[in-house]
């Protein structure tokens, strides 16, 4: 089909047809296009089914093209590419799978309706033939989406699960995608097949725009591959299949990397799998899931909900929790003050409640829970309690209360510019025991002082754990700054890039709006720190990072147990007490966040006296 012209000499010409003003003819016209298209061999076939690509991404809900017969048509185009390499490989019919499969994606998008139009007209096994890969992931990306919003509805998810392969392909896209891209396309740029080029950048992009969609296609094609999981997940039957030890070990990374941050990706599956009682004992046994679990649930991204529903989900099935609780105990111990977190409301009261619960059910053997453990609980019933009995106190006695915890706290201000980091931490946590319960702007500042503390005694469990539970008590929750940063210096001591680089950037996002001039960003420039930071934290968690490795790609040398900072002013040095004066969060330690990157050889001494206003 040639390119038309005002005085177009094709009568059959879909753009023309689209021009008619007579609706009765217009729609006969359209059924009679979409009828005889397929058989056609025609040039620039490639023109009308992009411009009906378009009109699908603009207008998925329009029955029109539907009641005509749209379905019918990409599935006979589909085949037709699979079946006749010949068509495929002449003019520009290589894209017409890709858009095909896409179009029909699109308009089963949101109506149910259309879903089992598509159904009826034969779409799932021509889709399924290019999830088998039988052109090149491009088609599987699209294939799978479309798949996808096929199994999201009751009336048209048998269809789907009619076809058994489905969830075995999908699982294998889902571990190897990030592989697939990288080697068909990412690694060798001169050898990229160029509709591929075309089709990521539409034709606007050289090679660094093709690299930076295609990191961005690849964590779609994964993603999109859990979420078609994810309807399986739904029905018991198939948690057998999707409870595979390797598979499951690898969830908790399948994260949708920054490019792709709206998608819950494995621990939405997870979470999926987690509410069935047949898929809670092959999590609780998976190596390594419940820690990554807990570094979710500390985390503060959109999805730490999820990972927190999955630990207390186990913590109260009696199978599962005697199995977890050593490792979810102290995650959610650190989370237990936490008020609302999204549609979550009273969420702390949640996870003290079911802490409470899990250790009746584990019986009375002192071999079942650590000593340590039980301990811990019960000093978070017992803050509760505290809480409750110093609402009935006099004012005068709180006020007493919280003028005893700032002496202490100025003593650990004291001891941390002398340089007696240990000393410091101590008496914040003194200060910790006096302070009212309620006074959470004073607890914020103490928990996020011992955090840095610990952070300096090379202790990041310990510092995870405090600036944890600032971040939790800070209004509005996971946003208070320094907490945050502290947080993503004690991720990176333990060589967890992901959980590092989420909290270096939303301490950056804090920063460029904050009213503090310590962390206020000068002149709308990002601290070097932070910025030294980030990129290496990119780096380690780049998507493509296992596949480069494994296929020969340059391997990036790790700096775990770094402190990145930069050098302090002298100048903006305060003592810690001119500084607590009618600033809630001005008496925390400052500029020792910003540690110099190299650590100096001068001792101590010298690296603390970094600091600026709040020790």
């Amino acid at each position: 089909m040639e390119k038309i012209s005002q005085d177009c000499p094709y009568p059959g010409c879909f753009f023309c047809v689209m021009k008619e003003g007579n609706p009765s003819k217009r729609r006969a016209s359209i059924l009679k296009f979409f009828r005889e298209l397929p058989s056609q061999d025609d040039d620039g076939q490639v023109l009308p089914i992009s411009g009906l690509w378009n009109t699908a991404m603009a207008h998925p809900n329009d029955p029109e093209f539907i009641e005509l017969g749209i379905f019918e048509c990409m599935t006979a185009l589909i085949w037709k590419g699979l079946k006749n390499r010949r068509w495929l490989s002449h003019d520009q019919n290589i894209y017409i799978p890709y858009y095909a499969a896409h179009i029909i994606g699109s308009y089963t998008m949101n109506m149910e309706e259309f879903a089992e139009s598509a159904v009826h007209a034969g779409v799932v096994p021509a889709l399924v033939e290019l999830l088998r890969g039988r052109l090149t992931w491009v088609e599987q990306r699209v294939a799978v989406r479309a798949l996808g919003h096929l199994a999201t509805y009751a009336s048209t998810f048998p269809a789907v699960a009619s076809h058994g392969e489905i969830l075995e392909l999908s699982i294998q896209l889902a571990m190897s995608s990030l592989e697939i891209v990288y080697s068909h396309f990412y690694q060798n740029a001169d050898r990229r097949l160029s509709y591929h080029c075309d089709l990521l950048t539409r034709g606007m992009g050289g090679v660094e725009m093709e690299s930076r969609k295609a990191e961005e296609w690849a964590s779609q094609l994964q993603c999109w591959s859990l979420q078609l999981i994810n309807c399986f997940a739904f029905k018991p039957e198939f948690l057998s299949t999707i409870c595979k030890p390797d598979f499951l070990a690898k969830l908790p990374g399948m994260w949708g990397g920054l490019v792709n941050e709206n998608s819950p990706a494995g621990i939405g599956l997870l979470r999926t799998i987690c509410h069935h009682k047949v898929g809670k004992g092959p999590v609780a046994t998976c190596p390594g899931m419940i820690e990554a679990l807990c570094n979710i649930a500390r985390s503060s991204d959109d999805w730490q909900c999820m990972a927190i529903d999955c630990l207390l989900w186990l913590l109260q099935d009696p199978t599962t929790c005697h199995k977890v609780i050593d490792t979810a105990v102290p995650a959610l111990l650190d989370l237990a003050e936490i008020s609302s977190l999204g549609d979550h409301k009273k969420l702390g009261d949640s996870i003290v409640n079911a802490l409470q619960e899990c250790i009746p059910s584990l019986g009375t053997a002192r071999n079942s829970v650590s000593n340590r453990i039980k301990d811990d609980i019960e000093e978070i019933l017992t803050s509760r309690q505290r809480f409750k009995w110093e609402k009935n106190l006099p004012k005068e006695d709180l006020h007493i209360k919280q003028a005893a915890s700032l002496v202490v706290k100025l003593e650990g201000n004291s001891l941390f510019s002398a340089g007696n980091i240990s000393g410091a931490a101590s008496k914040y946590s003194e200060a910790l025991s006096l302070c009212p319960m309620r006074s959470k702007k004073e607890r914020v500042v103490l928990f996020s002082n011992r955090a840095q503390c610990r952070l300096l005694l090379q202790q990041p469990l310990a510092a995870i754990s405090d600036a944890t539970r600032a971040l939790c008590l800070h209004n509005p929750v996971n946003r208070h700054a320094k907490s945050l940063w502290r947080r993503a210096q004690a991720y990176d001591m333990l060589g967890l890039a992901k959980e590092s680089l989420l909290d270096a950037i939303l301490f950056i996002n804090e920063c460029s709006q904050s009213t503090d001039p310590d962390l206020s960003l000068r002149q709308n420039k990002v601290p070097d720190y932070a910025e030294r930071l980030v990129k290496k934290q990119m780096r380690e968690a780049w998507l493509f990072k296992e596949a480069a490795i494994k296929h020969g790609g340059v391997h990036i040398e790790g700096h775990g147990g770094e402190v990145y900072g930069q050098e302090s002013d002298d100048s903006e040095w305060e003592t810690a007490s001119e500084s607590d004066i009618g600033n809630d969060d001005r008496d925390e330690m400052g500029e020792n966040d910003k540690a110099r990157y190299d650590k100096p050889s001068k001792g101590t001494r010298a690296y603390i006296q970094q600091t600026d206003d709040d020790a």
